[in-house]
Order: C-alpha cells, then sequence, then structure tokens
C-alpha cells in the first residue's frame, strides 16, 4: 500500500512539473510584459488592452476597449485591434496605429528600438522613420477616446505616401530636366 501511495504522489509530482515546463508564458503575462520581454518598452500601447494573441511565430493581435489617441511628441491613434510581427526589439508588419504629423495620419508599420543604450525609438511610417526618446514610452499612456468619425481616413488628410511621395520627386526631376 505505501508503494502504491509513492507511485501515486510520483506520478501527480511529475505531472505537475510537466504542466509548468509546457504551459505558454504568454498566458501568464500581459502584453505590456511581452513588449518588455522582447526588449520594447511597455508604453507602445495605451493602458485598455482587453485580451491578445500570439502565435510561436511572433504575430499577435492586441484587443483595445476602443480606439483612441494618444499624446506623445506627435499624437498617436490607436484602432481597437493593432497587429504585427514581434520580435526581439522591433515590430513589423504592423497595422491599427497611425501617427500625426502637423495635419496629416501616417500609417505606423513597424517600431524598432535600434540600441537600447541609445535611448531611441523609431517609428516606420513608410518614407521616413519617426525618432523619439524611448523614454516617452516606459508606461502604457492614457488614451483618449475618439468618434468614428475623429479617426484617421485614407483621403485628405491621411496620407500612403509611397506613391505620392514617388510623384512628386519624379515632377521635381522633370522640371530639373526642363531647366
Amino acid at each position: 500500500m505505501f508503494f502504491h501511495l509513492c507511485v501515486v504522489l510520483s506520478s501527480l509530482l511529475i505531472a505537475s512539473f510537466a504542466s509548468l515546463a509546457f504551459s505558454s508564458p504568454s498566458a501568464s503575462l500581459s502584453f505590456y510584459e511581452v513588449l518588455r520581454s522582447h526588449g520594447l518598452p511597455m508604453g507602445l500601447l495605451p493602458k485598455g488592452v482587453t485580451d491578445f494573441v500570439i502565435d510561436d511565430n511572433g504575430r499577435f493581435e492586441v484587443y483595445l476597449d476602443q480606439a483612441c489617441n494618444a499624446k506623445f511628441e506627435s499624437e498617436l491613434h490607436y484602432d481597437r485591434n493593432v497587429s504585427g510581427n514581434l520580435s526581439y526589439g522591433q515590430i513589423g508588419e504592423m497595422s491599427g496605429i497611425s501617427a500625426q504629423e502637423l495635419f496629416l495620419w501616417f500609417p505606423v508599420k513597424g517600431i524598432r528600438v535600434d540600441v537600447p543604450s541609445s535611448g531611441l525609438i523609431y517609428f516606420d511610417v513608410g518614407v521616413v522613420y519617426k525618432q523619439f526618446s524611448l523614454s516617452l514610452f516606459e508606461t502604457p499612456p492614457d488614451c483618449k477616446a475618439v468618434r468614428g468619425d475623429e479617426r484617421p481616413q485614407e483621403g485628405s488628410d491621411y496620407v500612403n505616401l509611397s506613391g505620392e511621395i514617388r510623384y512628386l520627386f519624379d515632377q521635381e526631376d522633370l522640371v530639373r530636366d526642363i531647366l
């Protein structure tokens, strides 16, 4: 009987260690902690993350309780769903975040921390990288809810510069050639 009790206790102990060893780390971490574990600041996303999923390749989707805007050196807009591809020190293939410069909104396509000791973080907005102080993103910011009509839309105040800038440069070259 003592032998059977030892076998049962050993089996339970082994099973509990196995479940700890094979449990997903993201199951117990918040997305802010996942960002920090990947060498990124926690304040890249605002307060209000309700849930997230991330796969083994780093592809993630984050769900916010509402679309909102947060103010840093410039204003950022967050859709209710933000997605991207997370790797150490960077997020690529992003969607769901836009940055405002003057009166124009630019889609943020990626974010990277080049060298953490530099204190700089870079936002890829298509044709350029916007540089910010890393300290701006230490903690998740408060985010002001936006109505549907305040959201950046493609059109007059929303810019997808890849084609437009190329057109402007082509026109400038044409004028230079004529002169």
